[in-house]
């Protein structure tokens, strides 16, 4: 089964995987309905993006994270948009039988390997972008997270820095508040920030002032 809010992308990758001849058995938008449909249909394998309705922080890992800790047979396969560690090493935490992949989304493209990657951790491999695992074994403490960031996600990371609000950023900006939303999601990712650190837009704020 398949869990991805782009209609566009979910709908490419429903009929990739059907041409690679497996079965989607449910095809959803959002982390509750990817439990939901999990438990329901008993897939050989879930596929779910990082980011999902409401936030597009990082529902779908947390959605992914709970199935794998209540249903050790569920083998799960992330696709992100960046090599984002913490939430790679996240993902791994939970204890399982089943396989887990964390993939990104350009590796999709070379449709050889997604094909790969989609039946080995179905199988109960254990599948890590390679990106993602030379920034886990050579991660530079001395360069500057910051560098990471988007122009216009340092600009976001300002406006939050002098205390604004996400409409308030929005306005001064002028963007849309589900813009903001997303690049605060983004910067979230991209400076390493994982979900349980319940105060991250603080500590996005500060690593922006220690810069």
């Amino acid at each position: 089964m398949l869990a991805e809010d782009s209609t566009l992308m979910r709908a490419g990758l429903v009929s990739l995987l059907e041409g690679l001849g497996h079965t989607v058995v449910a095809a959803v938008g959002d982390g509750d309905a990817l439990v939901a449909a999990a438990r329901e249909h008993r897939p050989d394998l879930v596929i779910t993006d990082v980011r999902m309705p409401p936030g597009f922080t990082d529902e779908g890992l947390r959605a992914a994270v709970t199935l794998r800790a209540s249903d050790p047979r569920a083998a799960v396969l992330v696709l992100s948009q960046y090599a984002a560690t913490a939430y790679a090493a996240e993902l791994l935490g939970p204890t399982g039988q089943a396989g887990v992949g964390y993939l990104l989304k350009d590796r999709v493209g070379a449709v050889a390997d997604f094909a790969d990657v989609v039946t080995r951790v179905a199988g109960g491999d254990t599948v890590i972008d390679p990106d993602v695992v030379r920034q886990l074994l050579s991660r530079q403490r001395t360069a500057n997270p910051l560098d990471r960031l988007t122009p216009r996600e340092r600009e976001v990371l300002g406006q939050m820095a002098e205390g604004r609000s996400n409409p308030q950023v929005a306005q001064a900006l002028g963007i849309s508040d589900a813009a903001v939303a997303k690049h605060i999601g983004n910067i979230f990712m991209k400076l390493d920030l994982p979900a349980e650190e319940g105060h991250r837009r603080v500590l996005a704020v500060l690593t922006y002032l220690r810069a």
